[in-house]
């Protein structure tokens, strides 16, 4: 099996979903958000961990589908929080339609979700609703995580850390685990599984961080620089507040209190704040020590070697991104 016979069986599923009609301001946004397209990392990675134990992926591609829809969801609410204007390009569904439809209509979303994820068998169907609901609560947690930094001056390294786990990373780690529960695989196999995503997406949000500065604008796809402007706590903001002293930390605690500035003008001052103080190396080191434990749990799966490459070629992809 192909990586891109796998992304290319993700989107024909899909396009197959009929959420409902009518109304039709419920479910048009549904349909809108979905198809917006994006990376479809996490259903590829349900598919990928069911393939290192079973050949046919039909049994996992509903749910995984179920992850995707879950993941579409938290977007839809999370732009209503952030109140922003555009998703991949393209005009936010609070601002295509409005913030009560955006609301209700990623609700139905939770619970189509459930329904997708809950197509499995009867045997697994427990382990799978548990593991689901433990990862949706956890990234809520991380989401009010995020809200509450945002009223705080400063937060620790490891505060930050804990956060983007919650926020981003557990659902990479379901997504695998749900495909090695379909696949009924062990419990150590399991665990692997779901650190190894867990791992994996705490240096993806790592690297999310970093190309927000140091992107090439060209492939980047949004305009570098947007957490500098926003004042957003990332990890280099994170990292920069901790090492900083004199009048670098005073400069750049200016530069955050400034409630007007000049958006180019605040992104290359906080730029070579960061490279005086070796920010991006040290975001690098970080990044690389998650990727690498990321493979180590990789390594610890008892599946044939050619299956986990399969995975660990997908993973170097996410690795690799340059947006």
């Amino acid at each position: 099996m192909s990586l891109q016979d796998i992304k290319d069986q993700i989107n024909q599923e899909i396009a197959k979903i009929r959420f409902g009609e009518d109304p039709g301001e419920l479910y048009e946004p549904m349909r809108y958000i979905m198809q917006l397209g994006g990376k479809r990392m996490r259903p590829c990675l349900t598919l990928l961990g069911h393939y290192l134990f079973e050949d046919d992926p039909r049994k996992a591609l509903r749910p995984a589908i179920g992850v995707e829809v879950f993941h579409n969801f938290t977007l839809m609410h999370d732009d209503i929080m952030d109140k922003a204007p555009l998703r991949r390009g393209k005009p936010t569904v609070h601002t295509q339609w409005n913030e009560n439809i955006a609301i209700l209509s990623g609700d139905v979303m939770l619970i189509q979700a459930y329904h997708l994820m809950m197509e499995v068998d009867t045997d697994i169907l427990k382990p799978v609703v548990n593991a689901f609901g433990k990862c949706a609560t956890e990234v809520c947690e991380g989401q009010q995580f995020d809200m509450n930094f945002e009223q705080l001056r400063q937060i620790s390294e490891q505060d930050y850390l804990d956060m983007i786990m919650l926020k981003t990373a557990v659902l990479l780690g379901f997504s695998l685990e749900l495909g090695g529960l379909i696949a009924r695989a062990s419990e150590d196999n399991l665990q692997n599984l779901r650190e190894f995503g867990i791992h994996l997406g705490i240096g993806f949000q790592l690297k999310d961080d970093l190309l927000d500065v140091y992107g090439d604008a060209s492939k980047f796809g949004k305009m570098v620089g947007g957490d500098i402007v926003a004042n957003k706590k990332t990890f280099l903001l994170t990292k920069a507040l901790e090492i900083a002293y004199g009048s670098d930390k005073e400069e750049l605690v200016g530069w955050l209190n400034r409630n007007e500035a000049n958006p180019q003008e605040k992104v290359q001052a906080v730029t070579q704040i960061y490279n005086k103080l070796c920010i991006r190396e040290h975001t690098l080191e970080a990044m690389n020590t998650f990727f690498e434990g990321a493979f180590e749990k990789l390594d610890a799966v008892e599946a044939a070697p050619e299956r986990k490459e399969v995975l660990r070629t997908f993973a170097q992809q996410i690795i690799d991104r340059e947006k």
